[in-house]
Formats: structure tokens, C-alpha cells, sequence
């Protein structure tokens, strides 16, 4: 064990380096563009791909084993340390929000549905795997967590967020961080600071005042720092307070460093740098916005190189050799610390042994058990195969793995796995010798649905990065027909959405009142339309590869449901934006339409057995609340229920949010038994800004409200705050 600081190792070899390797270390190398003209491809004024600090091999053959992989990305690292007169690896990075992307690695659930589990152990069990499959094949940096908070699900990408709650959104991204750092590979909290913007229009400029930064858009990144140990951070596209994020100085030196303490390294969404100059127009050419990006304390630019910007804005005197080497320092500090300078190699063969192992594949399956929400049910399930004959199933979601279509982890796309099922395939192995099930076109989805004993309709929904919606329908052929043409990354989506979703959900719950609709998507759809005729709803989010097998488990009775909604669920799009946490109106009118409630509220999610919150007791010590009950399974079947608290604020100095969760637990409970629920409520759940922008426990009274979602609170008790003491009220 080397017990020299990785700080103190940077700062030794950084002062052996020349300005040329110095500036390397701050350039990237995307290697779809490079594939086997290496001698080509090493005019340095071109960046020189062999020395640049970052890599991402996003440009591979198609499938390709783990080891392949591995050998791979060595390959390319070894050159890299051979054209450095001082062999310094390259940081290869890559995305792996619900999967490390490369190698055939484990698919888990999306990030929306890792959230809907309620469950932090769970979630960084999950990032723990994702961390050992990406370093298994030399990826030292996953793009992830998305810490963005969704409150506007027309957003493309909220699938890959962890929903509208700051806390579920803190919590869940500290869990990741720490999976993923426990293995030497660097957590990169996105997209910093504010990527959503109202109308979910993904990377607009943000009006956010510095209140609703810093009660909102900040805090999860400040967990994911300081207490994740995330030891990257990946600016944002957007402008805030008329400044890119990634020429932000406010953000990115000012909040991030002086405040917060972060020591880690900044680095740009893709293209950024360049979105300064071309999107933003805040200065005029692309060297001088690599400069005020590295002034402002941005320290790495992806996905390119940037030598030869770097080059032009010192010889202009835009930036200093010190400007550099802060940057620098940052960046070799890292390596050190994860490891990568003493040993930048993987193993081929440990990778191949290593990457989706029988345990990753089992916890695959018990995440995607865990995150699936049951939103209705009218005593339709869960089925029973020994009194089924026939089963109908529709839907484009039907015949296709539900994994999510975009590039944040794997997908079908890059992603082959022989033994994976559609929820199809697993339906048929499962109800083999019980019953038959006939998959049909929606066109013949009266007759089909009409002759069986029961239907399910697997819906599509075509989202991800720059396919925001203008609605929240289920889509159909003409949204298809769109998003192709709008897809970023990804491009051509394969799932075929041949008719009107909605029409044929009506068509089938007309024919047979057995009817179920299991949603595969990343975000809230409205259901008005169909809702009330359905007998059942799953909200099966992508579950994953092995999310298949989950599905049938909970709609068959062999696992009992017990998500909930990480997001609140409208009746429609003109309720947006709609999240439970909000301010109070002055005066509370709601729409002539409806009420402004939800279809659904945060925290929500059926069981297959019932709950009982028994007596509530709480504690005060050291400014802390602690909240016991007992909760008890009143039901005749296993099940697990997550306990909510929620703290309303008034006679505060400000005004507060109508209510807040502040702690939750996820509660196995055995039919009949009762277990005791302990929850701790820190004091800083009781701090606020006032109005002088001042954080602290200033005074105010509190409801305290224990429940099973937001909207479904079963017993409350008051405090207070006095003078920087949390006391009884």
C-alpha cells in the first residue's frame, strides 16, 4: 500500500509534466472515431487520441464478449501510456445509469424504477454490481447518477432520474455513488445544476430563483458530494442566472469548492464547450469558450479533444499555465485515488467470468421485483393459472425485452443476451400446461380479447433524451413516426407501435372485463381515457432483463407488489407541472376542469394483503426526532409496506412547502405479524432559508404526518423550533 495522499502523488508528478502533457490530460478521445488508423490519427494537432487524458469507446463490434472488451480498451490504454514520456492511463469513462454499458453487462431497472423501490440498500447493491462490471472491462468512470430533479414529466429523459423528490433523489444518488466508488470506479452526479426547465423542454435555460436552487435543484448534488464521496460532476447544458453551466463560476467554484468543499473534477456534457459558443453565443469563437470554462472551474471537455483550442487560448493569453495545472491536479488526484495509476489494466478473463454472473442476474430480478407499482386493481389479480384457459396479450411491449430504449446503459441495440425473455416468452414458459396464451395484433384485438378468459395489454412509449412531449398519451403511430426522426444517440427505435394505444385499450376492456394494462415506460401517461374501465393497472416502468419473469411473478400472485410512485401521476397534461411538494397558492383556485388533485400521488402503490399503522410515538434528542410504529400485515399473504414521514412547516419565516418527506423505510412484514418501524428525522430536515437566504433550524411549528404516501397519511403529532432547539409543541 502506497501511503503517500493521491493529492500529494498528482502534485509530485505534475511537476515533471510538460505544458503539451498537462493539456492532454484535460482532452478526450470518443473512439467512434478512431477505429484502426492509429499512425493516421497522431498529428497532435488533431489531439493526438493516444495521449489524451479521457477515453469512451462508444465504436465497437456488435456483440461483443466482456473479454473482448477488456482487451479492447487495454489495448488502446497501452498506447496511450506508450506515447506519453511519462505513462500516465488514459480515464476511460462511460454511461451506466441502470448498467454498465459495455460487455453484455447485467441490465437492471431504469433509474425511475431503482427510486420506486424506496429501498437505499437495494439501490447500492445495485450500483456495487454495476461498479464491478464496469471496472471488470477497464470503464473507471460511469456517467451516473442523474440527480436532476423531474417535475415536469414531460421531459424526455425523467426515466433517467430518480423522480420529483429531493430527498428520494439525494438518498437514491448517494447509494450510487457509493456502489459504484467501493470499486474503483468514479461516480459523475449529473447534469449540474437545473437540467430540467418548466414545459419539460430538456437543457433550457433556468429561471430558477437562488431560493429554488438551493431548496431543489442543488441539494442532491451536495449529498452525492459530501456524502457519496462522488469525485466527479458532470456540468450542464443549460444557463443559469444568464451563464452556461459550463462556464459558471457561481456553480462551479463559488457553491461547488469554497462551499462545499468538493476536490474532485468537473467535467462538460458532451459538447458543452462548444454549446457556449454555438448555442449560447457567449463569446465568439470555440478556444475563448474552452477559456471561461476553464476559468469558471470546469476542468475536463467531452467528448473531444480540446489540445488544440487549449493551445490557442494560451498563446492569447486567455488562460494561464496555472489555470492548467489546477485543472490538472484535479484530475491526476483522481486517478490516484481510484487506483488507475498502479493498476490500468482489467482482466480479460476474470471479466467474462465476472459480468453477469448467476448473483448479478438474481439481483437483477429481485430489483425488478421490487420496483414494479401496482396502480389498480378491481380484484382481477393476481390470476390464477390453474383456472385459466386462455390468455390474451397485446401491445407492442409484449414481444420486446423491457429494457428502455435509450444509451444509458444496456440495450438491445449494443445488448445481447441469449437467455434474456420477453415478457411474452416468459408468459408462455410460466403458464405452459396451464394455459394457452394467444398473442394478436391490436386489429384483432375484439375477437381475441372476447374468447379468452383474460387480456393484457403491454403498452410502448417512445421517450428518452430530445424526445420531449407535448402530451403524455400513450403514443401512437404519428409519435412513433416523430421520435425516429428526433432520437439522440440511440436513433431508430424497434419498437413497432402499429395503431392507437388508447383506442386499442378500450377495444380490449370492452370485449373483456378481465382485462389488465402493464405500462413499460420511464414516466406518468395519462390514462383518463381508459382508466376507468380497466380492471387493473401495473406500472412495470423497464424493469430490466430480467423484468420478464417480475411482471408475470406479480400478476400471477408468486411475488406481492410493493413499489410506490417516486413521481406523482396527473390526470392530464394541463395539470403540469404537477409534484406533491409544492408551495401553497395565495388563494388555492384550481382549474374549472378539476380539482388539481392527482390520478395518482407520490408515494403511492397497492399490495395484494393490507396494512395497519398502529400507535405513533416519537423521541426528541439532539435536535433529532425519532418516529416509532408498529405496523402490522392484516392481509393473508407476505408483503412489504414503506413507511412515509412528512413534515408540513408553518409560522416559519418563509412560506413553507405544503408537505415534504423526510425519512421513509421499506418494511417486510409476514401475513398476520406486526414489526416496529423506527425512522430518525435529522435536524436539518427542520432547517430552512430565511428570508435573508440563511440556512438554519430557524423558528417554526411542524406537523409531523406518518403514512403510506402523501395523500394517504395515517396519524400526525406537532413540534416546534425555538431559538435553534426542536421541541414539543
Amino acid at each position: 500500500m502506497n501511503l503517500i495522499s493521491p493529492r500529494a502523488r498528482a502534485e509530485a508528478l505534475l511537476k515533471t509534466l510538460t505544458l503539451e502533457e498537462k493539456m492532454y490530460q484535460l482532452s478526450a478521445q470518443m473512439m467512434w472515431e478512431v477505429e484502426s488508423d492509429y499512425e493516421e490519427k497522431r498529428n497532435h494537432k488533431e489531439g493526438n487520441y493516444r495521449n489524451p487524458g479521457h477515453f469512451m469507446h462508444f465504436d465497437r463490434p456488435e456483440p461483443a464478449t466482456p473479454a473482448e472488451v477488456a482487451q479492447r480498451i487495454n489495448r488502446d490504454v497501452q498506447l496511450t501510456m506508450d506515447a506519453h514520456p511519462h505513462p500516465i492511463p488514459p480515464l476511460e469513462h462511460g454511461e451506466a445509469l441502470h448498467g454498465a454499458q459495455w460487455g453484455m453487462a447485467t441490465c437492471f431497472p431504469q433509474p425511475i424504477a431503482m427510486a420506486a423501490m424506496f429501498d437505499d440498500d437495494m439501490v447500492e447493491r445495485i450500483a456495487d454490481v454495476i461498479g464491478k462490471e464496469c471496472a471488470a472491462v477497464g470503464v473507471r468512470q460511469a456517467l451516473t447518477p442523474v440527480v436532476n430533479i423531474a417535475r415536469d414529466c414531460r421531459w424526455g429523459r425523467t426515466v433517467e432520474t430518480f423522480g420529483e423528490d429531493v430527498l428520494l433523489s439525494s438518498n437514491t444518488g448517494v447509494a450510487i455513488c457509493k456502489g459504484l466508488q467501493k470499486n474503483g470506479v468514479i461516480a459523475t452526479p449529473k447534469h449540474y445544476a437545473d437540467n430540467y426547465a418548466a414545459g419539460g423542454r430538456d437543457s433550457n435555460y433556468s429561471d430558477s430563483s437562488e431560493r429554488t436552487m438551493r431548496e431543489v435543484w442543488l441539494k442532491p448534488f451536495e449529498a452525492c458530494f459530501k456524502e457519496g464521496g462522488a469525485l466527479s460532476v458532470m456540468a450542464a447544458y443549460n444557463s443559469w442566472e444568464g451563464v452556461p453551466c459550463s462556464a459558471n463560476d457561481r456553480l462551479l467554484t463559488e457553491i461547488l469548492r469554497d462551499e462545499w468543499g468538493f476536490e474532485g473534477f468537473v467535467v462538460s456534457d458532451y459538447w458543452g464547450v462548444e454549446g457556449v459558443h454555438e448555442a449560447h453565443k457567449l463569446v465568439d469563437s470555440y478556444h475563448k469558450a474552452e477559456a471561461v470554462c476553464l476559468k469558471a472551474g470546469l476542468d475536463v471537455n467531452l467528448p473531444h479533444s480540446c489540445y488544440e483550442k487549449l493551445c490557442k487560448a494560451y498563446d492569447e493569453g486567455l488562460i494561464t499555465e496555472a489555470d492548467i495545472d489546477r485543472a490538472v491536479l484535479r484530475v491526476l488526484t483522481a486517478k490516484f485515488a481510484i487506483g488507475l495509476m498502479d493498476q490500468p489494466f482489467a482482466d480479460p478473463a476474470a471479466a467474462d467470468a465476472l459480468v453477469r454472473c448467476d448473483a448479478h442476474k438474481q439481483l437483477a430480478l429481485e430489483s425488478a421485483r421490487r420496483s414494479i407499482v401496482l396502480l389498480k386493481n378491481d380484484g382481477l389479480l393476481p390470476l390464477k393459472r390453474e383456472s385459466l384457459k386462455k390468455l390474451a396479450v397485446f401491445g407492442a411491449g409484449a414481444n420486446k425485452l423491457p429494457v428502455g430504449e435509450n444509451y444509458s446503459g444496456p440495450f438491445k441495440r449494443l445488448w445481447e443476451a441469449p437467455d434474456a425473455k420477453t415478457p411474452l416468452e416468459y408468459l408462455r414458459e410460466y403458464l405452459e400446461g396451464y394455459a394457452e396464451v394467444i398473442f394478436a395484433e391490436d386489429e384483432d384485438i375484439d375477437t381475441v380479447a372476447a374468447a379468452c378468459d383474460a387480456a393484457l395489454y403491454l403498452t410502448a412509449v417512445v421517450e428518452g433524451e430530445g424526445m420531449d412531449r407535448s402530451d403524455i398519451r400513450l403514443p401512437g403511430v404519428t409519435r412513433k413516426a416523430q421520435a425516429d426522426e428526433s432520437a439522440i444517440i440511440v436513433g431508430k427505435f424497434e419498437v413497432e407501435i402499429k395503431t392507437d394505444q388508447e383506442e386499442s385499450i378500450r377495444r380490449m376492456t370492452a370485449a373483456n372485463k378481465h382485462s389488465a394494462v402493464i405500462l413499460l415506460n420511464g414516466a406518468p401517461v395519462d390514462m383518463t381515457a381508459w382508466l376507468a374501465d380497466c380492471a387493473a393497472v401495473l406500472e412495470a416502468w423497464y424493469p430490466g432483463e430480467q423484468g420478464a419473469q417480475a411482471m408475470t411473478e406479480i400478476l400471477f400472485g408468486e411475488v406481492n407488489p410493493s413499489a410506490k410512485l417516486p413521481i406523482t401521476f396527473p390526470r392530464s397534461v394541463g395539470q403540469l407541472p404537477l409534484f406533491y411538494s409544492a408551495k401553497p397558492s395565495g388563494r388555492g383556485h384550481g382549474y374549472v376542469e378539476n380539482d388539481g388533485s392527482p390520478l395518482y400521488p407520490f408515494g403511492y402503490g397497492l399490495s395484494y394483503t393490507t396494512f395497519e399503522m398502529g400507535e405513533i410515538t416519537h423521541t426528541l434528542e439532539d435536535n433529532s426526532l425519532t418516529v416509532t410504529l408498529p405496523v402490522t400485515n392484516t392481509g393473508d399473504m407476505d408483503g412489504a409496506e414503506v413507511v412515509q414521514v412528512y413534515l408540513t412547516g408553518t409560522n416559519c419565516d418563509v412560506v413553507m412547502p405544503c408537505l415534504e418527506l423526510k425519512a421513509y423505510r421499506r418494511a417486510e412484514v409476514k401475513a398476520g405479524e406486526t414489526v416496529t418501524v423506527t425512522l430518525t428525522v435529522p435536524a436539518e430536515a427542520f432547517c430552512y432559508y430565511d428570508r435573508k437566504m440563511t440556512l438554519g433550524m430557524h423558528n417554526g411549528d411542524y406537523t409531523v404526518s406518518v403514512g403510506a404516501s402523501s395523500a394517504d397519511l395515517r396519524g400526525s403529532f406537532k413540534v416546534k423550533v425555538r431559538d435553534g432547539k426542536l421541541t414539543e409543541a
